[in-house]
């Protein structure tokens, strides 16, 4: 039978009593999205999964979205390993809060994490809520809001002079910039959840370049004041992470970035991508 137990105040839930492992019948898989809409971060303890059992789920959750700017791992087509080794000095990957790829035309709608090996200390995950972020606001400032296009692209991160750009070396993880990476898409800054129908903030400093009709300044200005709006402490959902656990979250909904403190040890998770329903 399976249990769920609220974590965080807003969101993030513990889920036991289920093997992934095994071929999930209609009615679980059902019962695990409900879940996930609810809670939009799952954690599924516990779990003895390999990387076929990993794609099985995926594909049960709703398929497999795009991954660009990784590699896959070796043998896969839709894994990629977030991997940092115990002597690795370059900057930590995701350190920023963001939304997966939300620079696409259609933005994936979850990310799957199976953990490899967990280092003893450090390496948590912070998952912000941008519904309940939305929820806060008072009504003037969520009428602006909803009047904004934002322009998002890669170019930060994935662009040739980016971050994990030319001059990134010594990296583990199998990254892949390029050109693509100038390419811009608009989204409303306020989006409503295809499946809840909840308005959430659908921005990041990491993906956000601007808003459309506004000047630059004043545009990241308005951004960064509204990212220490969507990073209140009462929205966020500290995760830490276990050996054998499964972690999926909902990018629609929810923005996340990756900590430290795990300095001297090897740190593997391996992901996928779950695509826009």
């Amino acid at each position: 039978m399976i249990n769920i137990k609220r974590l965080g105040r807003t969101c993030g839930a513990r889920v036991t009593g289920i093997d992934l492992t095994d071929e999930l019948d209609k009615s679980t898989i059902a019962d695990i999205r409900d879940a996930w809409l609810e809670h939009r971060v799952l954690a599924f303890a516990d779990q003895r999964m390999d990387d076929d059992a990993l794609e099985r789920f995926t594909l049960a959750m709703g398929g497999f979205g795009d991954d660009p700017f990784f590699d896959p791992i070796e043998g896969r087509r839709h894994i990629a390993a977030i991997l940092r080794e115990a002597d690795e000095k370059s900057p930590l990957f995701a350190e920023s809060w963001h939304s997966d790829w939300s620079f696409l035309a259609k933005p994936p709608a979850g990310t799957c994490l199976l953990a490899i090996e967990i280092p003893p200390v450090g390496g948590d995950t912070l998952f912000a809520d941008q519904a309940a972020a939305f929820a806060a606001l008072s009504d003037d400032r969520k009428d602006h809001l909803r009047s904004l296009t934002a322009i998002h692209s890669a170019q930060r991160g994935y662009a040739p002079d980016g971050l994990y750009g030319d001059s990134d070396k010594d990296r583990s993880m199998a990254i892949r910039p390029g050109k693509d990476a100038l390419a811009t898409q608009r989204h409303p800054l306020i989006k409503p959840h295809p499946e809840t129908g909840e308005e959430v903030i659908f921005s990041s400093l990491s993906y956000v370049v601007g808003i459309e009709g506004m000047e630059e300044t004043e545009a990241l200005a308005m951004l960064s004041e509204l990212l220490e709006w969507q990073t209140r402490d009462e929205f966020i959902y500290r995760h830490k992470w276990e050996p054998n656990m499964l972690v999926m979250w909902d990018n629609r909904s929810i923005l996340h970035r990756a900590t430290g403190g795990y300095d001297g040890y090897r740190r593997e998770l391996h992901r996928t991508t779950i695509a826009a329903a």
